[in-house]
C-alpha cells in the first residue's frame, strides 16, 4: 500500500512558545483536544483521557514522545484501541511568523493499519480539522 499521511497546516495568532504549551501541557491539551494524563516529556509516555460519561479518566489515545525541541518541533507516536494499537507518528512543526505561528502536523503510518487504513486515515483527517478549530480559538 502507498504510504498515507495527513498533513495539516494552521495559522495561529500566537507566538510559538505560547502554542507549544497547548501541545505539551496536560491542562492546556484539555481545552482543545482531551485532558492529558501528565505533561509531555522527551522519551516519556503520554496519554489523553476520555471525558465520556461513565468512562471519565480512561485512556483514549497514547504513545511515546520521541523528540521535543521547544518551541519548534514535537514528535510522538500515536495510537488508540480503534487502531488496534498500531503506532502512527505525529510530527508537529512550529514556525514563528510575525506575531504568530504556522503550525504543521504530519500524521503518518496509516498503511500499517490492517483493516481499512484509508478509512481510518480519513476519519482522523476529519478529527484533526475539528480539534484545530478549537486550537485556533484557545490560542488567540
Amino acid at each position: 500500500m502507498t504510504p498515507l499521511k495527513i498533513v495539516k497546516t494552521v495559522f495561529l495568532k500566537a507566538p510559538p512558545a505560547h502554542v507549544w504549551k497547548f501541545l505539551t501541557e496536560a491542562d492546556k491539551l484539555a481545552v482543545w483536544f482531551l485532558e492529558g494524563e501528565s505533561d509531555l516529556s522527551e522519551g516519556g509516555d503520554w496519554a489523553l483521557l476520555t471525558n465520556s460519561l461513565g468512562k471519565e479518566g480512561e485512556r483514549i489515545c497514547w504513545g511515546t514522545v520521541v523528540t521535543m525541541k521547544a518551541p519548534e518541533k514535537l514528535v510522538h507516536t500515536f495510537t488508540h484501541s480503534h487502531l488496534q494499537n498500531v503506532e502512527t507518528t505525529c510530527t508537529w512543526t512550529l514556525e514563528g511568523v510575525g506575531n504568530g505561528t504556522v503550525l504543521t502536523l504530519v500524521h503518518e503510518g496509516w498503511e500499517k493499519v490492517e483493516k481499512d487504513a484509508f478509512g481510518m486515515a480519513a476519519d482522523h483527517d476529519t478529527g484533526w480539522d475539528e480539534h484545530f478549530a478549537r486550537l485556533r480559538r484557545v490560542t488567540s
